[in-house]
C-alpha cells in the first residue's frame, strides 16, 4: 500500500490544513484528560469530605 503525498499546486494549502487539524486534534485531547482528571480528583475530594473525618 503506497500513499501519494503529492498535492499539487493546492499543497501549499492542503499541508498547513493537515498540520492544523492535527495540532487541533492533540490539544483538544490534552485538554479533555486534563479536565477528567481536574474532575475525578474534585470527586473525589467531595466523596471524602461527604464520609466525614476518620478516626
Amino acid at each position: 500500500m503506497s500513499f501519494d503525498f503529492d498535492a499539487g499546486k493546492y499543497a501549499v494549502y492542503v499541508w498547513p490544513a493537515f498540520a492544523l487539524t492535527a495540532v487541533v486534534f492533540v490539544w483538544m485531547i490534552a485538554d479533555s484528560l486534563a479536565s477528567a482528571r481536574r474532575w475525578r480528583a474534585e470527586a473525589e475530594r467531595r466523596q471524602a469530605d461527604a464520609k466525614g473525618p476518620s478516626k
